[in-house]
């Protein structure tokens, strides 16, 4: 197979991982980096291999050998960095948040379209091999009907004004950096909520340090979620359903572990035993068989994340690019446009507003 090459637009930790996480795809090459100044472009090159390295993001996206380019900026520039590769006609994969607000992220959205580019935001959670699983048993109806959501993301970070985490200019805080990850699920298994409400406490610099995010849905579901840089959570989610639950084990945004609890196999009722038994050819006792029944504990399902987890994503970049789709069906633009206006909806009940948005 035609290998796809890549550019990463950025030099930071997260440009670093993406980096390894291609390494792991054979049919992938990482073929230029991008950056403000060429002794970072070029460190960063010698690190991970990279041939070409540019002082600049305008000479990476006229690299003419470029295929798609993955945006690894900080929050704030995610629109104009996105918009110069998709002007450039690079395709685009956007780190999350894909953008600060909803207005830039329709922005984006709409030069993509009338570039006829593929563009999606890079929500890698979505990809990793428990969350495919997560999906697959929702559409079977493993646990029924989704009623509820809990999930949470944080960490704490030691308090530094000058961390992009508590950077206002950077776009910093809990809801940005770490709630688009419960959010997201959310809006994965749920979709498009009709009321969105939450409460946040702001830091000394002005962002949100800790929030906490009520959802509800047209048929009456809700989602329960928080997000902190300055608090450790359990990091994980537990999706309730009319027959049972899904528990996502930690972390959330790369699991490994689900286990699943179904009620569906403690509704067989003890007047149907009788011929059940006898169907398969059970010698056991009625009132065994029962207990043994009621006591079936939740089931395990254990899914090992290849590579360092970035890889799926690049790999249904790939998948995407190769049958001509301008979007990706697991993470679709107008989905990533109705979680901004989400987190815009938030931000003002918090009156948290951004410098570059006055």
């Amino acid at each position: 197979m035609e290998k796809i090459n890549w550019g990463i637009m950025g030099t930071g930790s997260i440009a670093g991982a993406f980096a390894r996480g291609l390494k792991s795809l054979p049919d992938a090459e990482l073929i230029a980096v991008g950056s403000r100044k060429q002794v970072t472009a070029d460190r960063f090159g010698k690190l991970y291999q990279v041939p070409h390295c540019y002082a600049s993001y305008e000479a990476l996206v006229q690299d003419q050998d470029v295929d798609v380019i993955y945006i690894a900026t900080p929050h704030p520039f995610h629109k104009d960095n996105s918009r110069l590769a998709l002007e450039a006609g690079k395709a685009v994969l956007c780190e999350k948040p894909f953008t600060l607000n909803a207005a830039e992220a329709e922005t984006v959205i709409n030069t993509a379209r009338q570039k006829q580019l593929f563009l999606m935001e890079a929500m890698w959670m979505r990809f990793i091999p428990a969350m495919v699983k997560v999906r697959e048993l929702l559409t079977e109806g493993a646990i029924g009907e989704i009623q509820m959501i809990k999930a949470d993301f944080g960490f704490r970070a030691t308090f530094d004004p000058h961390n992009r985490l508590f950077s206002p200019e950077l776009g910093g805080g809990a809801l940005l950096d770490v709630g688009i990850y419960p959010l997201s699920l959310a809006s994965m298994v749920l979709g498009k909520p009709i009321e969105a409400t939450g409460m946040a406490q702001l830091g000394p610099t002005g962002v949100d340090e800790q929030t906490a995010i009520l959802l509800k849905y047209p048929q009456g579901q809700l989602a329960l979620l928080s997000a902190a840089i300055r608090t450790d959570t359990l990091t994980e989610a537990v999706l309730f359903g009319t027959e049972g639950y899904i528990k996502i084990h930690n972390p959330l945004y790369r699991p490994n572990k689900l286990t699943v609890v179904c009620k569906r196999h403690t509704d067989i009722q003890p007047s149907r035993l009788p011929s059940i038994i006898k169907r398969i050819g059970y010698a056991l006792r009625l009132d065994k068989v029962w207990q043994q029944i009621k006591s079936q504990p939740g089931r395990d399902i254990k899914l090992p994340v290849q590579g360092n987890g970035y890889n799926y994503e690049a790999a249904e970049v790939m998948r995407c690019l190769r049958a001509g789709a301008l979007e990706s069906a697991i993470m679709p633009l107008d989905e990533t446009l109705t979680l901004m206006q989400t987190l815009d909806q938030l931000r003002a009940q918090w009156g948290l507003v951004y410098p570059s948005e006055v």
